[in-house]
């Protein structure tokens, strides 16, 4: 899925399910309505002390998909007290849907299948899938003017999975994050939760034992890879449940809904991890590219390994550390030149502007084979230029 997609199912369940406003109480005003009401905790029955309360607008059925627009018309947030109560102050009337987050507790953030939601087309279709996905945990509420509208929400006890990180020498393995998947009906398996620029959709990691802890999850069956905290969630190196690189191989863990289970421990080898490095650039004349997307695919079925952007500086440059041994296709794509030709015409430059040779220059994408035994250093991808970029074409 492209990443300014992935960027729009984000803004969708932000808006719909999270709040992503911050918690900025409004002043009064009798001509909106107000929403009052406490949360409970569904396992203890006592109020849900500091729990973040939302109220999403529901999504309008006649609403056009405009895509330079936000997908929801508005969001309310709030914190509740030490008596689990909460106000929301001027609330436009509409009718809306609210729910209630808390450490331990079930969150939509860990609970939905992200993945069915972007394979929808439209911003309402995503959000209604987001709605029909988490639809048990959400209360319908209608607000009017000049009136109070009194809710009883609950918080249910969360999943949680524990374990610890070590290395193969016996020592705590610290600062590793974690990625997980959820067994999902249609689509295999689901990433749980969501990574976007550079962030890693598991805010958890292992403390100064090893030790690990991932909560506010889901009933179902999970895998669980542990990443080395030296990149982001598509670059770093991992070791899965079994101790095996591959997500295929892993073992699978079930949680019932409320369950913590404990013992998820997973060892990473200390040998056989190597770092590949290599250049990008251009075939006709040598010159680095400047950005593109280079990926680690596993030869034999193509599952991802690992990911990264050429660097930044314009050398066209990749480096992949503590790469497993094993057959991959290295794959280059979305090159794009690191300077527009011609960027040196225009004022005071002495050279007329010319919009063609400023364009950027897009390279056809590039596969090859790689067997990583060892260190690879100064491997050479060169890449032809796009059809649609050669000399001559318009």
């Amino acid at each position: 899925m492209e990443r300014w997609h992935w960027l729009w199912v984000l803004l969708v369940v932000c808006l719909v399910l999270t709040a992503c406003d911050k918690n900025k109480p409004k002043k009064p005003d009798p001509t909106k309505g107000v929403v009052t009401g406490v949360v409970l905790c569904a396992d203890t029955g006592k109020p849900a002390r500091f729990a973040s309360v939302t109220l999403s607008a529901a999504p309008q059925k006649d609403r056009k998909n405009e895509h330079d627009a936000p997908p929801l018309p508005s969001d309310e947030s709030t914190v509740t007290d030490l008596e689990g109560r909460f106000r929301l102050e001027a609330v436009d009337p509409g009718h809306y849907y609210a729910f209630a987050t808390l450490e331990g507790y079930l969150d939509p953030m860990r609970g939905l299948d992200f993945t069915r939601i972007g394979e929808l087309a439209s911003n309402q279709e995503q959000e209604q899938e987001a709605i029909k996905q988490w639809k048990d945990h959400l209360t319908e509420v209608a607000v009017f003017a000049h009136r109070a509208t009194d809710l009883t929400l609950q918080v249910e006890r969360a999943a949680e999975i524990a374990g610890t990180v070590t290395f193969d020498d016996g020592s705590p393995a610290i600062g590793m994050h974690f990625q997980l998947l959820r067994k999902a009906e249609k689509n295999g398996w689901s990433d749980v939760g969501l990574a976007l620029f550079a962030d890693w959709s598991i805010p958890s990691v292992s403390d100064g034992h090893g030790r690990f802890s991932v909560t506010n999850l889901s009933a179902g069956e999970y895998t669980i890879c542990a990443r080395m905290p030296n990149g982001t969630q598509d670059s770093a190196g991992r070791i899965c449940l079994g101790n095996t690189f591959r997500r295929k191989n892993a073992k699978t863990v079930k949680v019932n809904a409320g369950e913590s289970v404990n013992g998820i421990d997973m060892v990473i080898p200390l040998s056989g991890l190597h770092t590949v490095t290599g250049t990008v650039s251009a075939i006709s004349d040598g010159h680095p590219l400047g950005r593109g997307t280079v990926r680690l695919l596993y030869a034999d079925d193509r599952e991802k390994a690992r990911e990264i952007p050429l660097e930044e500086d314009g050398s066209g440059s990749f480096t992949f550390q503590y790469v497993a041994e094993g057959s991959y296709i290295l794959q280059v794509s979305s090159a794009v030149d690191a300077e527009p030709k011609g960027s040196e015409a225009g004022p005071g430059s002495g050279k007329a502007p010319n919009a063609k040779a400023n364009a950027a220059v897009h390279y056809a994408d590039k596969e090859m084979p790689l067997t990583v035994m060892s260190d690879l250093s100064d491997i050479q991808v060169t890449l032809a230029a796009a059809a649609q970029d050669k000399p001559g074409k318009q």
